[in-house]
């Protein structure tokens, strides 16, 4: 016999449309994107789980989801596929009073509270899919034990200057949470929320509850869990993380961080032995490189058939690049192809796009306008004609 219950559950939201990824989320959730040639941006929290001894995981989906729950599947690329325990893809359900849409980040957890009463965990572990990093959940939640905490949560130290766009968590000097601002005008400290929290179970369930009752709630835990529990008096803590991590929630977010794949400084290192990022990987025949083409300071994955020039570019599975193209400071997604002549630079080429021949895709940058870089986007499946000239930070769909 075995049993159900489990010390600490992770409910993974990854519901969300990612409206600011446009195109590229026309079709799927954006936890689904590809990511880094190989990967989909959920493999990081699925992979940070089971190696931090988390084995138990609830993916609360909502839009488009297929896509997602096929990837995902019975769980055994993260080795979450077993009798006690597992993943389970969560998406909203008919019941006996109704049924609705999740409402929320909070409303999402609220309607799978019988999910994890199933497991009687002491503690659940809140994570977003949309976030790229690699952390130890393991010793988030010995921090959250040392201090008798009813709440942790992850924040990362972030400049004066982007601290206006996070959920800023101010401190006392035992770390412990005295005021919560949402994307404050006037930051009075630089601990930005990365959206992770670890909450004592028993506590947690009582402010869902309470909060799913009160009918002028947004039903968020930015918004409405944790200052209620600020206003309460529970014990809030801030855990410090110092390593990489990056909301891939736009364009030039989810375009930085496959560059910064290939920056050795940016601390973004995918080859680390001792933390692998695990992922469904297609069977896909070796990549060919042609007499002709040159490759530096790039990602090149399986399937590909280079015969132009790459250059500090990520390239997905299946991509094919004609004689005489070139690719610069790119990310193609899986299976695009780039015609005989054509030029891409600063760009997001999605699943299946064409760019025709001697076609013009975005363009050179000296730095980031207004600290964002003119990112040009095609769109999965789109096609640019032979010739057609696409300008930077333009969209094709």
């Amino acid at each position: 016999m075995y049993s159900n219950n489990k010390e600490c559950v992770a409910m993974l939201l990854a519901g969300g449309q990612g409206t600011r990824l446009y195109s590229l989320t026309r079709d799927l959730a954006k936890p689904a994107v590809s990511f880094g040639g190989k990967y989909r941006i959920i493999d990081f929290p699925l992979s940070n789980c089971i190696n931090s001894g988390i084995d138990t995981i609830g993916v609360l989906t909502q839009y488009k989801p297929f896509d997602l729950n096929q990837y995902i599947g019975n769980g055994q690329p993260w080795d979450l596929d077993r009798l006690s325990g597992g993943v389970f893809v969560l998406p909203p359900y008919m019941r006996s009073e109704g049924s609705e849409w999740y409402k929320g980040t909070a409303n999402a957890i609220y309607q799978n509270i019988e999910f994890v009463d199933k497991f009687s965990p002491q503690y659940v572990l809140v994570l977003s899919g949309d976030h790229i990093y690699k952390m130890d959940y393991a010793q988030m939640l010995d921090y959250h034990k040392q201090k008798g905490a009813d709440c942790t949560i992850a924040v990362i130290d972030v400049t004066k200057e982007e601290a206006s766009r996070f959920g800023i968590m101010n401190t006392n000097p035992d770390d412990s949470v005295y005021e919560f601002e949402e994307k404050p005008k006037h930051p009075k400290s630089t601990n930005a929320s990365m959206g992770i929290y670890i909450f004592t179970w028993e506590k947690l369930r009582k402010y869902l509850i309470a909060d799913e009752a009160d009918k002028s709630s947004s039903n968020d835990f930015g918004k409405n869990i944790i200052p209620n529990m600020l206003k309460d008096g529970q014990k809030l803590f801030a855990y410090r993380f110092a390593g990489y991590w990056k909301d891939v929630g736009t364009i030039a977010s989810l375009w930085e961080a496959n560059m910064d794949l290939l920056n050795e400084r940016s601390g973004l290192n995918l080859s680390d032995s001792g933390w692998k990022i695990y992922c469904r990987s297609m069977a896909e025949p070796p990549h060919y490189v042609g007499y002709d083409a040159t490759i530096e300071n790039s990602i090149v994955t399986e399937g590909c058939e280079i015969n132009g020039t790459v250059r500090n570019s990520v390239v997905s599975s299946g991509v094919k690049i004609g004689k005489g193209a070139v690719v610069e400071d790119c990310t193609l997604l899986p299976n695009a192809r780039i015609e005989a002549g054509a030029q891409v630079r600063y760009a997001i080429v999605g699943n299946n796009a064409v760019i025709g021949k001697n076609a013009t895709v975005g363009g050179a940058q000296d730095a980031p306008v207004q600290g964002e870089w003119q990112i040009a986007v095609v769109g999965p499946g789109a096609s640019v004609a032979d010739g057609q000239v696409v300008p930077i930070k333009a969209m094709v769909d």
